[in-house]
C-alpha cells in the first residue's frame, strides 16, 4: 500500500500538470517576494532618512539658537532656547544637554546629569571641532555631539582673532516609531504576499488544469482505442501543438484502422486462394472416384489437372513466403555493384517466347549504360513481374517497351504497355495483396495476385519508388525509380 501511494506520489510529481502548477506558482511569488523585500528596503530606508534629515535640521536650528542668543553667556537662561529645547524633547522623546567649554552639563532636559562634569566621548570630541552623528540599529537609538562656535566679526582690528568653540550640543534621539513602521510596513506587505500567494496558487492551479486538459482528453482517446475502440473521440483543438498531434494521431488511427481492415482482407484472401486449389482438387479426385471404368486417357487427363492445381498451390505459398521476408525490417538484400542495361535483357530474352505466344512485341530502350548498387536477384524479379504483367494483360499484336534511363543520382525504369489499362479508382489498389482488376481474366492468365506487392516491397527495400499511370483501353505505364549508390 506504501509502495502504491509512494509510486502515486512519484508520478503526480512527473506529471505535465504538476510542472505547470511549479512553474506558474514560481514565476508568480519569486517576483513577489523579490518586488516585497524591495518596498520594504526602500520604504523603511527613505522613511529613516527623513526622520534623520529631520533630526538634522532641528540640531542646526538648536544650535544657531544657543549661539545668536547667548545661552551660555547669560547663565543659561533664555526663554527662547529653554522652549525651543522643551518643544524638541518633547516633541520627538529625545533627551538634549548643552556643554559649555569646560565639559560642565549646563543644561539637561533629563536633569541626571546637569552640573555635572560630561565624560563622553562624544562631547569631548564635539569640543574639540568634530560633529559626531552615531546611529545604532540594535538599540534603535540615533545620537548627535556637535560644537557650539561663534564665528569671529567679519570686520576686526585684530587679525589674530578667529572662530572659537564655546561648548557643544548632544541629542540622543529614540527610533521606537521607527521600529513601530517597520513592523506596520511588515504586517502590509506580509498580508499583500500571503494574498498574492494564494492567487498565485489558484492560478498555477487554473493553468495547470487548462494546460491539461487536452493531454487528459487525448489520454482518454488513446486509452479507449487501447481498450478496442475502433474511433477515438475527437481531440481537443485548443492549442497548435495539441492540434498537430491530434491530427498525426487521427491519421494514425485511420492507418491502423485501415491496416486492421487489409489484414482481414488478406487473411480472407489467402484462405480463398489457397482453398481454391484444394477444392479443384478435390472435384477432381471426387470425380475419379466415383466413376468406374474411366478411360486412361481421362485419367491422364484429370491428374495433369491435379498437378497443375498442385503447382499453383505451392507458387502462392512461395509468393507468400517472398512477400513475409520482404516485409521484415531486417531482411536480407545483397547489394552489389551490375549492370543494370545487362539485367533487362536477360529478363527481356527470358519473357521473349511468352510474348511471341501472343504475338507481342518487346522493346528495350536504353539510353546510356546504367551501373547501380541493387539486389541482382530481387532487381530481376521486379523486372520480371512488370514486364510478365504487360505481356499477360496485353492485347494480342501489342507492345510490351522497357526503357532505360538515369541522371546523377537515379536510375529510372518504365515499362509501358499498349494493354486494357486499369482504371483511375483500382490505380491505387494494384499494390494490395490479392488485389485483381479483372478477377475472372486472371485466373485465365495465371498468377497470384501478389506480384506487384512483392514487387513494391522490393523497390522500398532499395530506398525506391514506384509509381502507375493507365487509362483504360490505352496502356498502362510502371515507373520504377532506384538510387544509384544505396545507402544502408
Amino acid at each position: 500500500m506504501k509502495k502504491k501511494s509512494y509510486e502515486n506520489i512519484l508520478s503526480f510529481i512527473k506529471s505535465l500538470r504538476f510542472r505547470v502548477f511549479m512553474i506558474v506558482t514560481l514565476l508568480v511569488i519569486v517576483p513577489v517576494i523579490i518586488s516585497s523585500i524591495f518596498i520594504y528596503n526602500v520604504a523603511v530606508s527613505e522613511y529613516t532618512d527623513k526622520k534623520i534629515d529631520r533630526f538634522k535640521a532641528n540640531n542646526t536650528m538648536l544650535k544657531n539658537s544657543i549661539v545668536s542668543e547667548g545661552y551660555l553667556d547669560q547663565n543659561n537662561e533664555s526663554q527662547i532656547v529653554d522652549a525651543q529645547i522643551a518643544q524638541l524633547a518633547g516633541e520627538y522623546n529625545c533627551r538634549i544637554q548643552v556643554i559649555n567649554s569646560q565639559y560642565i552639563v549646563v543644561s539637561d532636559t533629563d536633569s541626571s546629569e546637569l552640573g555635572k562634569t560630561s565624560i563622553s566621548e562624544s562631547v569631548i570630541k564635539s569640543i574639540d571641532g568634530e560633529n559626531i552623528f552615531i546611529k545604532n540599529e540594535k538599540e534603535n537609538y540615533v545620537e548627535f555631539a556637535e560644537p557650539l562656535v561663534i564665528a569671529a566679526p567679519s570686520i576686526t582690528t585684530d587679525s589674530n582673532k578667529k572662530s572659537s568653540i564655546v561648548g557643544a550640543v548632544y541629542i540622543h534621539y529614540s527610533m521606537d516609531d521607527v521600529v513601530d513602521y517597520k513592523e506596520a510596513v511588515e504586517r502590509y506587505v506580509l498580508i499583500i504576499d500571503i494574498l498574492l500567494t494564494i492567487f498565485a496558487l489558484v492560478t498555477a492551479w487554473g493553468c495547470s488544469v487548462l494546460f491539461n486538459r487536452p493531454i487528459q482528453k487525448m489520454h482518454k482517446t488513446i486509452k479507449s482505442i487501447t481498450l478496442g475502440a475502433v474511433e477515438g473521440e475527437q481531440n481537443s483543438k485548443e492549442y497548435t501543438e495539441v492540434a498537430q498531434i491530434s491530427d498525426e494521431f487521427s491519421r494514425l488511427v485511420e492507418r491502423m484502422n485501415t491496416q486492421d481492415k487489409s489484414r482481414q482482407e488478406f487473411v480472407s484472401n489467402v484462405s480463398h486462394e489457397l482453398k481454391t486449389p484444394l477444392t479443384s482438387m478435390k472435384v477432381l479426385a471426387e470425380s475419379l472416384i466415383g466413376n468406374e471404368g474411366v478411360p486412361e486417357e481421362l485419367y491422364q487427363e484429370f491428374l495433369q489437372d491435379i498437378c497443375k492445381e498442385i503447382d499453383r498451390e505451392n507458387e502462392i505459398i512461395t509468393d507468400l513466403l517472398d512477400l513475409v521476408k520482404m516485409e521484415k525490417t531486417d531482411a536480407e538484400i545483397n547489394i552489389s555493384s551490375v549492370n543494370i542495361n545487362e539485367i533487362l535483357e536477360t529478363v527481356l530474352k527470358r519473357l521473349k517466347p511468352i510474348a511471341e505466344s501472343k504475338n507481342i512485341e518487346l522493346v528495350f530502350e536504353s539510353f546510356r549504360p546504367v551501373i547501380a548498387d541493387v539486389d541482382e536477384l530481387k532487381f530481376a524479379s521486379v523486372a520480371t513481374n512488370l514486364v510478365e504483367n504487360a505481356i499477360k494483360y496485353n492485347n494480342t499484336d501489342g507492345t510490351v517497351t522497357a526503357s532505360l534511363n538515369s541522371d546523377h543520382q537515379y536510375f529510372y525504369l518504365k515499362v509501358i504497355d499498349t494493354g486494357i489499362g486499369i482504371s483511375e479508382e483500382d490505380q491505387e489498389r494494384v499494390f494490395e495483396r490479392f488485389f485483381r482488376v479483372d478477377k475472372a481474366r486472371a485466373r485465365q492468365t495465371g498468377g497470384t495476385g501478389l506480384g506487384l506487392a512483392i514487387t513494391r516491397d522490393i523497390v522500398l527495400k532499395h530506398h525506391g519508388s514506384i509509381k502507375i499511370h493507365s487509362k483504360e483501353g490505352e496502356g498502362t505505364t510502371f515507373i520504377v525509380r532506384i538510387p544509384l549508390k544505396y545507402i544502408a
